[in-house]
């Protein structure tokens, strides 16, 4: 039987530069744990899409996910699996996943064009940002989808 095509969305850090030519411009880039994916982060991931000719996803891994600390039981879902999940979304060019706490590293390895996160964040006080501006690159802010929540989601399921 034939892998699905989303598994060539997945990408190793090391083949990075190979795959970032390959994709078309403007590149979008955005990051998160997405640990249990609902409507807003598909909401919010075709927006950001929408915003470029490509999106390129840092996904925190499993370590970077536990740094964030939101509790030593998330995130619910492994890395592999939140990957795939991902990656099998239309609005998805690339994931890749990252160790640190925050996405700058790989940003600087990426050098998006865009870098888009949600509007619970105020994108003017991310280092992210001032990162991408540095290239010559933009920040965005999309608007937040009120009344999802991966947290309140485990808050209820917990209930």
């Amino acid at each position: 039987m034939t892998p699905p095509a989303f598994l060539d969305k997945l990408c190793l850090r090391r083949d990075l530069p190979a795959r970032l030519a390959a994709l078309p411009r403007p590149m979008v880039f955005t990051n998160g744990v997405f640990d249990i994916l609902h409507r807003g982060h598909v909401t919010y991931l075709a927006q950001a899409r929408a915003q470029g000719a490509s999106l390129v996803l840092g996904l925190n891994s499993d370590a970077s996910a536990r740094l964030l600390g939101k509790g030593p039981d998330r995130p619910l879902n492994a890395e592999a699996d939140r990957a795939c999940v991902l990656a099998a979304l239309e609005s998805v060019s690339l994931v890749v996943l990252f160790d640190e706490q925050t996405p700058c590293e790989l940003l600087t390895e990426i050098r998006p064009d865009l870098y888009v996160k949600g509007g619970d964040y105020d994108i003017e006080t991310l280092e992210e940002t001032r990162l991408v501006r540095s290239w010559g690159g933009d920040a965005r802010a999309i608007s937040f989808v009120d009344g999802y929540s991966t947290t309140a989601l485990v808050k209820r399921i917990r209930a």
